[in-house]
């Protein structure tokens, strides 16, 4: 038996690529895939290396956008890209809530961020502030 595409929301799957794109996870069709291929997306746990991937009602999608981790059960497959509103009954939002506030974000420390105007950074101190960024990846 041959299966078409347009057959497979018939059967009740769909590409993972295409469903990002109709929730509006991803402004095309492309970097959805490139995003997809990137294996920085998990479906039921397991890490997704293709774009083709297919997924179904009741799957759960985990994946980091913007520094944000993002967990999303997927209710209804769509049959297009719409408006807004339609995009987000396609998904069960699942995340934590963030931690940080907006509020928050103004007291981070930024490290390796310079005064303006005060030139460039010599050997010691770019090789210092390189130290500071590995300490501060070490704990991440």
């Amino acid at each position: 038996m041959i299966i078409f595409m347009g057959d497979l929301q018939l059967n009740g799957v769909l590409r993972l690529d295409k469903w990002l794109w109709y929730a509006r996870f991803m402004k095309t069709r492309s970097k959805a895939t490139k995003f997809c291929q990137s294996s920085r997306l998990c479906v039921n746990g397991s890490i997704v290396v293709k774009a083709h991937f297919l997924v179904k009602q009741n799957d759960v999608l985990t994946f980091s956008i913007v520094n944000n981790i993002k967990i999303i059960r997927i209710l209804k497959l769509g049959v297009r890209r719409g408006p807004s509103p339609e995009a987000r009954a396609l998904y069960e939002d699942l995340s934590p809530p963030s931690i940080l506030n907006k509020e928050d974000y103004k007291f981070q420390v930024v490290i390796g961020k310079r005064e303006i105007g005060s030139g460039r950074p010599t050997k010691n101190q770019r090789r210092a502030t390189d130290k500071l960024i590995a300490k501060d990846d070490q704990w991440q």
